[in-house]
């Protein structure tokens, strides 16, 4: 889970939480959600390392794990329906991922995002249904609580959706013309990124009304997915 992650589903959504278990180490940090629990009832226990790492699959906890109700996931409609509704305030903003795989960078990208402020993520890759991975949600250091989530296993066909209601689509790609620095992104606003391999794919990028790229000094050809993306979500949302 994370610790800055599990504090900020505490902060946000406490009501869906349903188990939590801590170290000892990180005690000091989770009085107001031991607190809570008690009076709520939900199971809250100090559990060694070594249990932690079984409950979580993994060593990379930071000595909090958490049991919550699944996030409610954001249809197309809603979506553009929510895009619109804050478009007025000239903020609105998504990132959109194109079959991005890596947790590590989903989880960059996603925090990322909550940090500049952009309404919503939307995740796509083939079915079943993308989710949002648990390394994602501790790289994103708390992030994914503050964004409104939507996934898909068709990006094509929902960006055309968004098209078809008003929402501008900009695509990614290292080697467009359009440079990003300067670049009218519009309002509302769907940025879309690429895998870290193939980059957009052939029906993404037609749906796309404009590509733009990062410039770079030519040294290397082209920057990490995850970084590309707090380049771009910077140069869309802070204008």
């Amino acid at each position: 889970m994370g610790l800055r992650a599990g504090l900020a589903v505490f902060a946000r959504r406490r009501d869906e939480l349903l188990r939590v278990a801590h170290t000892r180490d990180v005690r000091h940090a989770l009085g107001d959600l031991a607190r809570w629990c008690r009076a709520k009832g939900v199971p809250c226990e100090e559990s060694s390392d070594a249990e932690l790492d079984r409950l979580a699959e993994s060593s990379h906890h930071e000595g909090l794990w958490m049991v919550a109700r699944p996030r409610r996931w954001l249809s197309t409609r809603e979506l553009a329906d929510a895009l619109l509704r804050h478009g007025s305030a000239g903020t609105t903003g998504a990132v959109a991922l194109d079959r991005v795989r890596n947790p590590y960078n989903v989880g960059a990208i996603v925090r990322s995002a909550a940090f500049f402020a952009v309404d919503a993520v939307l995740l796509g890759a083939p079915a079943p249904h993308p989710g949002l991975p648990p390394i994602a949600v501790r790289v994103a250091e708390g992030g994914a609580e503050h964004l409104q989530l939507a996934r898909t296993t068709d990006l094509a066909d929902t960006l055309a959706r968004l098209r078809a209601r008003g929402v501008r689509i900009v695509g990614a790609d290292g080697k467009a013309k359009t440079a990003s620095a300067g670049f009218g992104f519009g309002r509302p606003a769907v940025l879309v990124l690429g895998s870290e391999r193939e980059g957009l794919g052939e029906r993404v990028r037609a749906q796309c009304d404009a590509v733009v790229a990062v410039r770079g000094g030519g040294a290397v050809e082209s920057l990490n997915v995850a970084v590309a993306a707090g380049v771009l979500v910077a140069e869309m949302m802070v204008r």
